[in-house]
């Protein structure tokens, strides 16, 4: 505050013009570097972009894989229901017929067994991709938690909390390479 040529500085006057003049990164008695971690930040953050696309990725192919296998239960039902009918009509019809009944039955039984693996590996496909999605969503969340560390860091120059941000990144890391190689 300026008064009769008399000037006083405020109490963060100092840090700003020492921030200004290019001294603003230098870790003084243990403290955080703020270019580092706002590089670290940035990095990181991109780095969870990538592994919320990819986790959404996998969960819309997990959801496309159980409706693949739901449609394949679906269809094996309805060949179960034409078998039922054949078999039925088989055991009512006259015995010159029961042969073309017989033939149906086998056909819809062969059917179903192909029908069923495919749906059985369908339902697989999809609890293999849900289990990916889960981890590019705990990756995802662990580097947010350590973006969190750095803006605490940032915020109360604690070098400890620096150490820690690099260590829950380091951890989001490796959970979202076990999630690339379907871990």
């Amino acid at each position: 505050m300026s008064s009769g040529g008399f000037h006083v500085h405020g109490p963060h006057d100092h840090a700003i013009e020492h921030a200004t003049q290019g001294h603003g990164d230098h870790e003084e008695n243990g403290g955080v570097s703020t270019n580092r971690i706002a590089m670290f930040t940035a990095v990181v953050a991109t780095v969870g972009a990538i592994f919320a696309y990819m986790g959404g990725a996998t969960q819309a192919n997990a959801g496309l894989a159980k409706a693949n296998a739901s449609n394949q239960w679906n269809y094996f039902q309805a060949k179960s229901t034409k078998q039922s009918l054949a078999e039925l009509s088989r055991d009512l019809a006259p015995e010159e017929k029961r042969a073309k009944y017989q033939e149906k039955i086998e056909r819809y039984d062969s059917e179903k067994k192909e029908i069923q693996k495919i749906a059985e590996t369908a339902d697989k496909e999809s609890a293999e991709q849900m289990h990916q999605h889960h981890r590019w969503a705990q990756a995802t969340t662990v580097l947010q938690v350590a973006i969190a560390f750095a803006a605490i860091a940032l915020l109360t120059r604690r070098k400890w909390l620096e150490r820690t941000m690099y260590a829950v990144a380091g951890f989001g890391v490796l959970i979202g390479v076990l999630a690339a190689l379907h871990v």
